[in-house]
């Protein structure tokens, strides 16, 4: 798969998985890209370790699997955030 193809995709995860988790999160669209593409590589390792398949292109299938990989790191990447600030906030 080309590189313009996981960015697209990661771009479609990415989205959809900001729409599924709304809230407020550092960076703005520049992290929720690079997390959506960062899904579409867990996702679609988790799902080939799983025996369910893999991102092979834009279709249906692969932005499944790179959306619950985005789910997955942007509720990770949240909890990372929330902990730092409230290490901060108690000093």
């Amino acid at each position: 798969m080309g590189i313009l193809t996981w960015i697209l995709l990661g771009l479609v995860a990415g989205i959809l998985a900001k729409w599924i988790m709304p809230g407020r999160d550092p960076g703005g669209i520049i992290v929720t890209i690079l997390i959506g593409i960062a899904g579409a590589v867990v996702g679609g390792a988790i799902a080939s370790l799983a025996g369910l398949g893999t991102v092979t292109g834009f279709n249906l299938w692969s932005i499944i699997i790179a959306l619950l990989g985005a789910i997955l790191l942007l509720a990770i990447y949240r909890q990372f955030v929330a902990s730092r600030a409230h290490r901060e906030y108690r000093k």
